[in-house]
């Protein structure tokens, strides 16, 4: 075989298909965020970002550098080692300590990052409870996906966000047999929020446990900022909160939040905790300076809101279609991969303005899109460019408009 034809060959095939990606050349600037340096074409632009899952310009806020500055001076770059050999920080403990708290948890336990969360411990509760069987929402995550994947749990896939489907699954299983259903709180690509208390309502019936991804919700829902699940008030019923620190917390990580018992059992029992070096020092500081000022300033997620809101009615009054995103998340249709990546091509060259296409296998084939992640800092002035930008763009491309 010829390898590195075959590589080719591949790689090839995502070309013709619109779906290769490329990533560009960016340089964020400490302090003036959502702005960037783009280098391209042997020079370097000024760009204004619009797709950013730092969605609330954390990982530029001055509390969270000064942190981290302090805890590099005072630990060093490093943790050197996993958890259980020398890693384990003042600062990890601390986190962890927040995190629970937060989520109004008995415990919590930090990963190297959310996917490695989620992955490790839906795979690790799989593989070590006898004849478990996992219910998974059809559009979870790809993490989600990959640790239940990995693991001896019966798998049953109930439709997207549907209780009724749900319930028919569940009833349809041992009464006996360990359960856990495992959701999200916000889909990120279509920005929906799942039913969380229906959802508890019928995994209480039959005894089975619930796993809530707060990945896209973590400090921006809830009047203390931990997620949906504290705004809709079901913190109490879930069973385990699985959330990331390099979204709206503005650096990188991920946790879980749940009893003591169970958190224990995942930090004694899961391969991903266990043979992970520890997040640096810094990092953890950075995420606890971020997570105590995110409780403290709910005027920070009222004017995300309204940043949203706002976005969304210019596109519509534009005639740009959108899918009908109840969160902050404003999703853009194109439904052609090579329209879509055009599109984000022409807006950055033509306008310096950042949005990533997002294509298959991210999204189903025809429904390809760019993904809007308006932020706080975002002002009108920005967004008049990106109006503008987008109508020209959907112009010259003649991309279909909202009916």
């Amino acid at each position: 075989m010829n390898y590195q034809q075959f590589f080719a060959d591949r790689i090839a095939d995502l070309r013709r298909e619109g779906r290769y990606r490329v990533f560009a050349d960016l340089e964020r600037q400490a302090g003036s965020f959502p702005t960037a340096k783009n280098y391209r074409d042997d020079n370097v632009h000024d760009v204004t970002v619009w797709c950013s899952n730092d969605y609330l310009g954390m990982g530029q806020h001055p509390k969270v550098l000064e942190a981290m500055c302090e805890a590099v001076q005072r630990c060093g770059a490093g943790a050197g080692g996993t958890r259980n050999i020398s890693g384990t920080n003042h600062y990890h403990v601390l986190l962890e300590e927040e995190l629970s708290g937060w989520n109004r948890k008995e415990a919590a336990l930090l990963f190297n990052s959310g996917y490695v969360a989620n992955q490790t411990t839906l795979s690790t509760l799989g593989n070590q409870i006898p004849n478990l069987h996992i219910f998974s929402d059809a559009l979870n995550h790809n993490s989600m996906i990959e640790g239940i994947r990995q693991c001896k749990a019966q798998r049953h896939i109930f439709k997207h966000n549907d209780v009724e489907d749900l319930e028919r699954l569940l009833a349809s299983v041992d009464a006996d047999a360990p359960k856990l259903v495992a959701f999200e709180s916000v889909y990120s690509m279509d920005g929906d929020i799942a039913p969380l208390a229906r959802i508890c309502d019928v995994a209480e019936k039959f005894n089975a446990m619930t796993y809530c991804d707060e990945v896209h919700a973590v400090g921006m829902y809830g009047d203390s900022g931990s997620g949906v699940c504290e705004r809709d008030g079901v913190l109490d019923r879930i069973t385990i909160v699985q959330g990331t620190l390099a979204k709206a917390i503005g650096v990188v990580g991920g946790y879980i939040a749940a009893s003591k018992t169970l958190t224990d059992f995942v930090r004694s029992f899961g391969p991903g905790f266990i043979f992970s070096s520890a997040l640096p020092p810094a990092i953890a500081a950075g995420a606890l300076a971020s997570i105590r000022y995110l409780k403290n300033h709910n005027d920070i997620r009222e004017r995300h809101q309204e940043r949203a809101a706002t976005l969304k009615q210019r596109l519509t009054a534009a005639g740009i279609p959108l899918l009908p995103s109840v969160c902050h998340i404003v999703p853009v249709m194109v439904g052609d991969a090579v329209l879509c990546k055009q599109a984000s091509d022409d807006l950055l060259r033509r306008h310096n303005i950042y949005v990533q296409p997002i294509n298959y296998p991210t999204v189903p084939k025809g429904t390809e899109r760019l993904r809007l992640t308006p932020t706080p800092l975002h002002d009108d002035a920005m967004m008049d460019r990106l109006m503008a930008a987008i109508v020209d763009v959907w112009g010259q491309l003649g991309i279909r408009k909202a009916a």
